[in-house]
């Protein structure tokens, strides 16, 4: 078992940023260093935990966004949108990618930007079982797409075969939704896709899950964008919750939800959905959503870390406390200052970053990428690793994570010589 000790920076703790030591023994936080604790030395730096994304599917990341004209009313008629999309070559060029490695990828994409947990809602594949995969995955869930299961009977035949080579199989619309609610573990999260749209069908769609009973505590609906504030009301007094997804919104719809109450009801929590709609990682949704002023950067911060791992319900996750997960995201203070750090905001500084930004991405007490004087972490981890470049600055990446064939489906990143 290894440990580490990393000190003289910022630690962004649950109730606010602490100056003191952070020590990781094994893939845990620990309250006390290791007697042969490597020690790292980050003057001016702060720690934030690992970030969770919500929603997102990982092996959709490398295919070609969705090009639309005009916003569409709901997510079926986005979908028959795909129809047009898969006659560009370019698009089926990536769908012939194998699953696997479209899966890899897309993990690898949510670590570069500081993202080491991820729920991903779609059918379970064996490369998301592969060793060392980039992210921690939500893997204790009950899910299905949508309630509009019907435009997979309605789609035509050949939008169908071109969907399927999406998935790997068959159109994963899901199994039905009672069914798929009742088989979900208890405690664990059950996720739809839910009232994804601006028109009459999107917004009805609430009233129809609570009459089919599925509109629980446990009841994860992504989007919302329908939801009216009688709606809203409902799932707070349910304890269910809305995983946000606004770039993907905007991009399809036109439209978002407003998330202030369901922020402070604690029952909101931020996805990416993937670049087929959505923003590039989850930083870039972050910068979105700051720019809208909605919330204010500690909330966003708070989304994508404690509120999404309580509504995962993954709470060894999204916090520096000891005994968590040992994953954390390392980045320069403003300006590279060493004075109070503590006068600054820290989720402001973070909602700045960009991926290129961040100095070191850390999962389960080991540095996965990291800037290039801190190769000496890296050894002293028994980490072995590659040459990279991100976004035009030279990185260093984990040699178990750096699989040729997933890197070259990423842009701006590339492998180094040798």
């Amino acid at each position: 078992m290894t440990g580490t000790s990393l000190r003289g920076a910022v630690v962004i703790q649950a109730d606010g940023p602490v100056r003191a030591p952070l020590h990781f023994t094994g893939d845990r936080i620990s309250a006390t260093p290791m007697e042969d604790a490597v020690t790292v030395d980050l003057p001016g730096h702060l720690i934030f935990p690992g970030l969770v994304n919500a929603h997102d599917h990982l092996h959709l990341n490398s295919v070609p966004p969705l090009r639309a004209t005009a916003p569409f009313p709901n997510s079926y008629a986005w979908a028959e949108g795909f129809g047009a999309h898969f006659r560009d070559p370019e698009v089926a060029a990536a769908v012939a990618v194998p699953l696997a490695t479209r899966c890899w990828h897309g993990g690898l994409k949510n670590l570069l930007a500081g993202t080491t947990t991820v729920a991903h809602h779609d059918p379970w594949n064996a490369g998301l079982d592969e060793a060392n995969f980039p992210v921690r995955l939500l893997r204790r869930f009950g899910w299905c797409h949508s309630l509009g299961q019907a435009p997979r009977d309605g789609l035509p035949g050949k939008v169908l075969d071109r969907l399927a080579g999406l998935f790997g199989g068959p159109v994963p619309f899901g199994p039905p939704v009672v069914e798929s609610f009742r088989a979900t573990p208890a405690g664990a999260p059950f996720m739809i896709h839910l009232a994804e749209g601006t028109d009459a069908i999107a917004r009805g769609e609430l009233a129809r899950l609570d009459a089919l009973g599925c509109l629980a505590a446990n009841t994860l609906l992504v989007h919302g964008v329908g939801l009216s504030s009688e709606d809203v009301d409902r799932v707070i007094a349910r304890g269910a919750g809305v995983v946000w997804c606004p770039s993907s919104n905007l991009t399809l719809l036109g439209a978002t939800l407003a998330p202030r109450r369901l922020f402070e009801a604690g029952r909101l929590a931020v996805g990416t959905d993937s670049r087929l709609s959505g923003a590039r990682d989850l930083l870039d949704e972050l910068a979105a959503a700051a720019a809208r002023g909605d919330l204010t950067p500690p909330e966003l911060l708070r989304l994508a870390t404690i509120d999404a791992a309580r509504l995962l319900a993954m709470p060894d996750v999204g916090g520096l406390a000891p005994g968590k997960r040992a994953d954390a995201v390392i980045v320069r203070q403003q300006g590279g200052q060493q004075g109070d750090d503590e006068s600054h905001d820290p989720a402001a500084r973070l909602a700045s970053c960009r991926r290129a930004d961040l100095r070191a991405v850390v999962r389960d007490g080991r540095p996965a990428i990291g800037d290039p004087d801190l190769a000496g972490w890296f050894a002293a981890a028994g980490v072995e690793v590659v040459s990279v470049t991100l976004d035009g600055r030279p990185k260093l990446l984990a040699r178990a994570l750096a699989r040729r064939d997933a890197i070259a489906l990423e842009p701006g990143l590339e492998l180094g010589p040798g």
